[in-house]
């Protein structure tokens, strides 16, 4: 028969555990996205969530594992800040969209590491040498590409009907634009270069909802 004080040891700490595997994701999250994968140790994991080597392996077979770990909770972290995010209370699918757009230039902050993608930064290292990193921020880019797939769906219907393109491509050109602008400003070590990307997005997506027809001469 298991004790109360038994009990209770061992929800303390199961607790301890959570709370050092939680401490390791999100220090994950920032060191990856500034050193890289290869670049990064488990030495470099333990330092910044102020673990030990031991609990570190406790919770994660090896870096790949951590890693793998730390794009399930971006994945779970951006989520909900997208999901709960203004631009869902707009309307208008074009403006929605559009809104969206402003709501990722708010986002281009602080240091460059602070505000660039994890899954964009750990896919362009590992996708030709760790095939399950690969198709997890793969999964990732795809899964959020596709939250705006029905607002762009419906802009298209209101604005583009004749339009010729899938609401599914153009999700995925916005992610690819948006990624761009990360590697830009890493290069040029200039925020910049992101938000100027997500500028001229904003006019393409304009031009491609018109507001106005022009007529045919």
């Amino acid at each position: 028969m298991t004790t109360p004080a038994a009990t209770g040891g061992k929800t303390a700490a199961t607790a301890r555990g959570e709370e050092s595997r939680r401490r390791v994701l999100e220090a994950a999250l920032g060191v990856f996205r500034t050193k890289g994968y290869t670049a990064t140790t488990v030495d470099d994991l333990c330092a910044a969530a102020g673990v030990t080597k031991g609990s570190f392996f406790h919770h994660f077979d090896s870096k790949e594992a951590a890693a793998l770990a730390a794009v399930a909770h971006w994945n779970e972290v951006t989520g909900e800040l997208f999901a709960t995010a203004p631009y869902w209370k707009i309307d208008d699918p074009r403006a929605r969209l559009l809104a969206y757009l402003d709501f990722r230039a708010e986002l281009v902050r602080g240091d460059l590491p602070k505000f660039t993608c994890l899954l964009g930064t750990l896919v362009q290292e590992t996708f030709a040498s760790h095939p399950a990193l690969q198709a997890a921020c793969g999964a990732g880019i795809e899964a959020h590409a596709q939250t705006l797939a029905p607002t762009i769906e419906a802009a298209k219907g209101k604005y583009a009907p004749d339009a010729e393109w899938s609401a599914e491509s153009l999700a995925r050109h916005t992610q690819a634009v948006l990624q761009g602008g990360f590697v830009l400003a890493k290069a040029m070590n200039d925020p910049q270069a992101a938000l100027d990307a997500i500028v001229h997005l904003k006019r393409y997506l304009e031009a491609l909802f018109p507001t106005t027809h022009r007529k045919r001469r």
